[in-house]
């Protein structure tokens, strides 16, 4: 069946289907209202009959008169008591009547307060069409002999059907024009195609129809020519990514549903040898190593459905970290993606050993602020010197908390990005001249002795504030760890093209070599009870660290053969 008729025979169906839901709903919706109708008029009998009867007390005898007043001369008029003996009944004056309480109409106005049925009269021996209505004190009953006149009343007007057949006999002819047209453009877009199937040279100029649907088989035309264009744009493409997949850093393999290899770089063969302990000849045997057991079972899983899927596991083999991703796609095949991402894990584990080391370092002055707090609080009567004393010492905590955020801050500046400290031309040998103005009378206390070896000017293109912040923890840490009276020295001793050579020694205690390669650590401490006790935040040397590389440098410590540590720093000079 060509598809002209098909779209013919189905449309015609839901016209024929919709016709006939229509004339049928309309049909019985008309035969309702005749019998509504009907039931509404002998309702109107009733309540005449039972209003008459109320107003004359009851007077059965002079129904007569009333009942030659209605039009309809075949009425049937029949009045019952409660208990189903007859009345009255205008049809069988003279003849006993049994009892109607089994009635069907009596019945059912035992519910609705009345009721109706068409049925065969035993009494008369005809057909009626009998309304019941239940009243207080009786029941009143009419009816109209059930003869071919009533039931054609009874039945709907057929004209409708008639204008309906009309109407559907012209929706097929429009819709055999408007099909016939349809096809028209159809077949010429088929035409087409089967060019396209067969690999024959196109046509794309073919006309077509000019409406919709050939303005639509045109689009299509022009979006076949696009979609060539395109996909000799995208072979292209391809060809580069293809490229870029070979020379890649990260781990790429691509496999068809049966994990036969499509493209694999350098990189995959390179991490997947490394995870499984032995060379591989071929991509595909990776599948056999236990570590890609739950890659291997997320493909069997997932390879017949018809969405995008994702797994990533990690693998950690020969010290080294992997995070292995593995992404199957709509036409089942897949790609297996393998990075080493061992430097990102350990930048982790800083991070959090950092938070927590951060979290601890401000809970002691915080407890200790607050638990000298709620003794003033608690303790009103508390003598004047006792609280001065503990809001000396909250002070002390205050001024410990606010140097460590000071710190963590400063920190937190240099590894975020080098464009938040500006570059200037400095003067080496000014700043350290500040550091030790401002450090002056601790020193005199501390009883120490400062040499500087270094010329004046030192000039370089740095940042004011991280080279103050250099030599004033230097200071700082020797003064507070090193012991009393000791000497300092300052020492500038080489200078090349692009870098001062310093040296920062002191004569002191020293610190034992395991700790050497870890003060620069951030919260590092020796001794961690003495420390806080001294008010040190613990990323003094931190700073220093990250302050010499933010100026391109590097630092390095020792202990001296005679005794004390001395730090072996450069600085560049731009």
């Amino acid at each position: 069946m060509t598809l002209n008729k098909r779209i013919f025979f189905y449309f015609f169906g839901i016209f024929f289907l919709l016709t006939a839901v229509i004339t049928f709903f309309q049909y019985e919706r008309e035969k309702e209202f005749r019998i509504q109708q009907l039931d509404q008029l002998l309702l109107t009998y009733n309540n005449t009959i039972y209003k008459y009867l109320h107003t004359n007390n009851n007077e059965i005898k002079s129904l007569y008169d009333i009942i030659k007043l209605f039009p309809d001369s075949t009425l049937r008029v029949t009045i019952i008591d409660l208990e189903g003996e007859v009345l009255f009944d205008n049809f069988l004056s003279d003849k006993h009547i049994e009892n109607h309480l089994n009635r069907p109409e009596i019945v059912q106005t035992s519910t609705s307060g009345y009721g109706k049925s068409i049925r065969h009269s035993a009494t008369t021996n005809k057909d009626y069409y009998y309304l019941a209505q239940k009243n207080k004190d009786l029941f009143v009953r009419t009816a109209l002999p059930y003869n071919l006149n009533l039931s054609n009343m009874l039945k709907a007007n057929t004209l409708f059907i008639y204008f309906m057949v009309f109407v559907l006999l012209l929706a097929l002819i429009a819709l055999y024009f408007i099909t016939k047209n349809f096809t028209h453009s159809i077949d010429r877009l088929r035409f087409f195609t089967s060019k396209i199937k067969k690999g024959e040279p196109i046509e794309t100029n073919i006309s077509f129809p000019k409406d919709e649907l050939g303005e639509l088989s045109q689009n299509i035309v022009m979006l076949y020519q696009q979609m060539e264009n395109a996909k000799n744009a995208v072979n292209h493409e391809r060809e580069k990514l293809s490229k870029h997949i070979l020379i890649s850093q990260e781990g790429l393999g691509f496999f068809t549903a049966e994990k036969k290899e499509i493209l694999s770089n350098r990189y995959f063969i390179q991490y997947a040898s490394l995870i499984a302990d032995s060379q591989f000849d071929s991509s595909e045997k990776i599948f056999n190593v236990t570590d890609f057991k739950e890659i291997n079972e997320f493909i069997a899983e997932n390879i017949k459905n018809e969405y995008l899927s994702r797994k990533r596991i990690k693998v950690e083999k020969n010290g080294k970290v992997f995070n292995i991703r593995c992404i199957v796609f709509h036409d089942n095949t897949f790609e297996i993606s393998i990075n080493d991402i061992t430097l990102q894990e350990d930048e982790n584990e800083l991070k959090r050993q950092l938070t927590q080391n951060i979290s601890h370092e401000l809970k002691t002055p915080v407890s200790s602020i607050m638990g000298y707090m709620e003794t003033i609080l608690k303790n009103p009567e508390l003598k004047t010197d006792r609280q001065k004393f503990y809001i000396e010492r909250s002070l002390i905590q205050a001024q410990r908390l606010s140097a460590l955020l000071h710190d963590i801050t400063t920190l937190n500046k240099i590894d975020e990005s080098k464009l938040l400290f500006d570059k200037i031309d400095c003067n080496l040998a000014v700043i350290i001249d500040d550091v030790l103005h401002d450090v002056q009378l601790e020193i005199e206390q501390k009883g120490c002795t400062v040499i500087k070896n270094y010329s004046n000017p030192l000039t370089l293109k740095g940042n004011k504030s991280l080279l103050y912040s250099i030599f004033r923890n230097f200071i700082d840490n020797a003064l507070t760890y090193a012991g009393d009276n000791i000497t300092l020295d300052i020492n500038c001793y080489r200078e090349d093209e692009y870098f001062y050579y310093f040296s920062f020694s002191d004569n002191g205690v020293g610190i034992p070599e395991e700790h050497l390669s870890k003060i620069f650590e951030r919260f590092y401490r020796l001794d961690k009870g003495r420390s806080r006790k001294l008010g040190g935040t613990g990323l003094g040397l931190s700073i220093v660290k990250n302050a010499i590389v933010f100026h391109k440098g590097n630092v390095l410590a020792k202990n001296l053969s005679t005794g004390g540590l001395s730090f072996i720093f450069t600085l560049r000079k731009y």
